[in-house]
């Protein structure tokens, strides 16, 4: 595999882990149950993308952007409602970014562009 490919693997996990925490953070501060249970459950499906992407690049890839997509859409929504920045907003940025990052691995790596 190439080193985009390798960096990207690699940022799906360091993803995973920023939204694991995140959710118990905001559970923490705000005792909000849901943000415990979505960023245990999008980090637990971003852990699980990061090791397909060792065994079925392809899969792997594609789980990682569908989730990062749900939730740049989730944290839209979550800005629009709060109209606060922070949280909603800085994970909305860095929701896109991932978006982008991984659909762009993928879309390469399967040599579409």
């Amino acid at each position: 595999m190439n080193n985009l490919f390798q960096i990207t693997t690699w940022s799906i996990l360091v993803y995973a882990l920023l939204v694991l925490v995140g959710g118990g953070i905001g559970y923490l501060k705000a005792k909000s149950k849901m943000s415990l249970i979505s960023g245990v459950g999008s980090g637990t499906g971003l852990l699980i993308a990061w090791f397909l992407c060792r065994q079925t690049p392809t899969l792997g890839l594609a789980m990682a952007a569908l989730i990062a997509l749900v939730l740049f859409i989730v944290f839209i929504i979550r800005l629009f409602r709060t109209r606060t920045f922070m949280p909603a907003g800085g994970m909305m940025i860095l929701s896109g970014v991932a978006t982008f990052f991984f659909a762009w691995t993928l879309i390469t790596s399967q040599g579409i562009l």
